[in-house]
């Protein structure tokens, strides 16, 4: 297995989110990633594929807002991190507004997740880290590899940022597979959050297959996406399964739904697998809910890789830092 980070990543550093009426420290911090580094066997640099696997999977708008939105924030006499505060709810249109507030609410669904100076730097940075990653499984070179891409993707949708989110690494990836000869690629996604983001990008695309475990919707951000009858649209019909699991879920019940997303990609039959690891599973995490433990990681990943498939697992969350690289660590030691 190889492992890859950018240490651009680092660059973002927001200083807090609004989180149940109240302001607070943002969760996702640099020390995540810096703890899961410490823990690990060197890591290698990530090369810059540009621009353009990123626009496959992101709208030309989009990406150009993101890459100028703290600047703009800045020219409008702001201070601090920039944070939407109204959203087009009803009546989208593709209207042409420039005024900061506006592009904020356009291009985003919370108010968690600020756009601070080193955010398209570390955002930009992520995508790179997968697409290095992801370069040895395409030559056949390795068949495990590992991206340490902070901050995660998974939330981030075509056109829109949220839940520490802004560009969607996995589906980038996924993508880069795909324009490369894979016919078919699947994402299993085991966040303990929904990974509303991937979702919406392949929903009516069946040569991606999107398998998620993660908290219930219906108590549990996202909350709007993720219930269990989500099963793709149009083409795509049938290339979508969510598992949604009750809070204080343990290893066991996890196993089950995992076997039952692992039975369903070897029906669909993939060529190579993009794995979307968030440690937020792990019992301590501050902003979770399940009961996983660090020792159960390693049986988590055995089960995927008894798929024998190429396997690009990329980082999405995990919050409980003085854990995480423990956690990391434990997990990838299952792909031995």
């Amino acid at each position: 297995m190889i492992g890859v980070f950018a240490r651009e990543q680092l660059a973002h550093r927001p200083a807090r989110e609004m989180h149940n009426g109240a302001w607070i420290k943002h969760a996702e911090t640099a020390a995540r990633a810096e703890a899961i580094v410490a823990a690990l066997p060197p890591l290698a640099p990530a090369r810059d594929f540009g621009l353009g696997p990123i626009l496959r999977v992101h709208a030309a708008e989009y990406v150009d807002f993101l890459r100028d939105a703290f600047a703009l924030w800045q020219a409008a006499g702001r201070e601090g991190d920039a944070l939407p505060y109204v959203w087009p709810v009803v009546g989208r249109r593709p209207l042409k507004l420039s005024r900061i507030d506006a592009l904020l609410g356009r291009f985003s669904f919370d108010a968690a997740t600020p756009i601070a100076p080193g955010t398209w730097e570390a955002a930009y940075w992520g995508t790179q880290t997968a697409l290095t990653a992801l370069a040895p499984l395409l030559d056949g070179s390795v068949r495990t590899s590992f991206a340490l891409c902070r901050p995660p993707g998974h939330h981030a949708g075509s056109d829109y940022f949220g839940g520490y989110c802004y560009l969607n690494s996995a589906a980038i990836a996924a993508r880069a597979a795909r324009d490369a000869g894979h016919a078919r690629v699947a994402v299993v996604d085991i966040d303990y959050h929904h990974g509303n983001g991937t979702q919406d990008i392949f929903g009516a695309d069946p040569s991606v297959f999107y398998a998620s475990i993660h908290a219930d919707p219906a108590t549990d951000y996202p909350f709007y996406w993720g219930h269990a009858d989500e099963a793709g649209e149009g083409a795509g019909a049938g290339t979508t399964l969510n598992l949604p699991l009750p809070r204080g879920t343990g290893i066991t019940p996890y196993l089950a739904a995992l076997d039952t997303a692992l039975a369903a990609l070897k029906t669909y039959d993939p060529s190579l697998l993009v794995v979307s690891f968030g440690a937020d599973t792990f019992a301590g995490d501050p902003i979770s809910g399940f009961a996983l433990a660090t020792a159960d990681y390693p049986a988590v990943a055995a089960r995927i890789a008894s798929l024998s498939l190429p396997t690009l697992v990329v980082m999405e969350g995990g919050y409980a830092t003085a854990e995480l690289g423990d956690n990391v660590a434990a997990f990838l030691s299952g792909f031995a």
